[in-house]
């Protein structure tokens, strides 16, 4: 379905600058980390963790990224967008030898990646619910995953991946759209319901994809639709939960008798 694609290793990495400086000597400590680059954690069964890669091994080298040794003078994701960047540019399905250190000792690993959308993935801790996508961003707020069945989430994550895949972002800019509270008013209301019923009808297809139930777009809009959302789907730009679970219903009917 995506026509950027990136290499996808299974592989979360932190970097040493996302934390507060007062804080870095006890990360280093609780992580192990003997660099300013580790692995957080890996996708079990997935390409890093077949090559051999564990949680908390401190990358020296990925492919032909060596990750800086500089870090800055407060907390930052910068290193981190930047090495996903990196990542990104590399051909989706070529080998990356990885260099790691663990526990004192060097091992050079060959991850085989699958290619994946081309997507930076990013957790808000906001008392609040909000997601999103720009293009290349998918930001979630931590609001969804303590207040919202875990199962239904991957319904969220679809639905903002399916922007990012039909560049809605970008086909908002060209057609001179106004964003934030300004999508709320005048023509800019159609143009951001389109979005979002497109995003709707196929975040229930890359959900079949995933091996996700088609039903689980509708099952969120039912569930979280009503109550915990209601604030947010009361904005003019987004049409009203009842009619986005007609939308993805339909759309899932569509899927299960082979249209």
């Amino acid at each position: 379905l995506c026509d950027k694609l990136e290499p996808g290793t299974g592989m979360q990495l932190h970097t040493l600058a996302q934390y507060a400086p007062a804080s870095r000597d006890a990360v280093r400590a609780h992580f192990n980390m003997t660099g300013t680059v580790a692995v957080e954690g890996v996708v079990a069964g997935g390409p890093a963790e077949q090559a051999g890669i564990r949680a908390d091994d401190t990358i020296v080298r990925l492919g032909p990224i060596i990750p800086s040794a500089e870090l800055s003078a407060a907390a930052s994701t910068a290193m981190l967008e930047s090495i996903d960047r990196q990542l990104a540019t590399l051909p989706p399905g070529a080998p990356i030898e990885a260099i790691v250190r663990r526990d004192g000792h060097e091992l050079r690993l060959t991850i085989h990646p699958q290619p994946a959308c081309r997507a930076r993935y990013e957790l808000r801790i906001a008392d609040t619910f909000d997601a999103r996508a720009n293009g290349e961003l998918i930001q979630v707020t931590s609001k969804y995953l303590e207040d919202v069945d875990p199962a239904l989430f991957p319904a969220v994550v679809a639905h903002e991946l399916a922007h990012n895949i039909l560049h809605h972002r970008d086909r908002l800019v060209a057609a001179d759209a106004s964003f934030g509270l300004a999508s709320g008013f005048g023509r800019n209301v159609g143009l951001f319901r389109q979005t979002e019923i497109e995003a709707d009808i196929l975040s229930v297809h890359i959900l079949a994809r995933a091996g996700y139930p088609p039903s689980l777009a509708a099952r969120f809009w039912r569930e979280a639709g009503p109550g915990l959302l209601e604030g947010q789907l009361r904005s003019r730009s987004h049409p009203a939960f009842k009619d986005r679970i007609a939308t993805v219903e339909a759309e899932a009917a569509k899927l299960a008798a082979g249209q």
